[in-house]
């Protein structure tokens, strides 16, 4: 990827950062705390030091044991889902954006954060459910869904908090719109058999 920022290759350390420098590391530290390469408490730090750097040097610094693949990919502003019949699937590494409009009806559509890529900490999504119409939303340790938005007429939203309540808010979920004949489920991924039975407790001479 080109080169587009003075704290880029070959920058001169003492330049002056600017606020899209400074987005950009918070976005690189973020995809790496995703990736398991910093700890929550790490991400805090380095997150409190990129948005106070004044130096392209400063920045460098944040990132220098990260990987230098190149800046993860930008979010898009706005992601539309117009659907009848049918369903929606959005999962595995895919990139969450910053707005979602959502409209369904007689459908079902899955948003899976489980490995989602996150690089920003707020996705406000605007939705309309008619009859039939129900969203699904796959979270994980970090992510907080808020339904405070909605106006429901009918139809139910049930928000089950994923568990490690202690994990710092990595995504808020911010749900406005209306339900009018669909449901709103917010919960962690089940678990598998295979994971339940390993978690089981032994019987005692068995």
């Amino acid at each position: 990827m080109p080169d587009d920022g003075v704290s880029g290759p070959g920058a001169r350390p003492d330049m002056r950062a600017s606020d899209r420098e400074r987005d950009q590391v918070v976005e690189i530290l973020q995809v790496a705390a995703g990736d398991g390469r910093l700890t929550a408490a790490e991400l805090d730090e380095r997150l409190d030091a990129a948005l106070s750097a004044r130096t392209a040097g400063d920045l460098a610094g944040l990132t220098a044991d990260l990987p230098s693949e190149g800046m993860p990919p930008r979010a898009r502003d706005l992601i539309r889902i117009d659907q009848r019949f049918g369903d929606v699937t959005r999962t595995g590494r895919w990139l969450v954006p910053r707005r979602m409009e959502i409209r369904l009806m007689f459908c079902d559509a899955k948003l899976d954060f489980t490995d989602a890529l996150i690089t920003h900490n707020t996705l406000h999504i605007d939705v309309d459910l008619r009859i039939g119409g129900n969203l699904t939303l796959l979270t994980r340790p970090g992510i907080v869904v808020d339904t405070d938005g909605l106006e429901r007429s009918s139809g139910e939203i049930k928000v089950r908090p994923a568990a490690e309540a202690d994990t710092p808010t990595a995504l808020r979920v911010l749900l406005a719109g209306q339900s009018r004949g669909g449901d709103i489920v917010a919960r962690p991924p089940r678990r598998k058999l295979s994971e339940l039975l390993r978690r089981a407790p032994r019987q005692i001479g068995s």
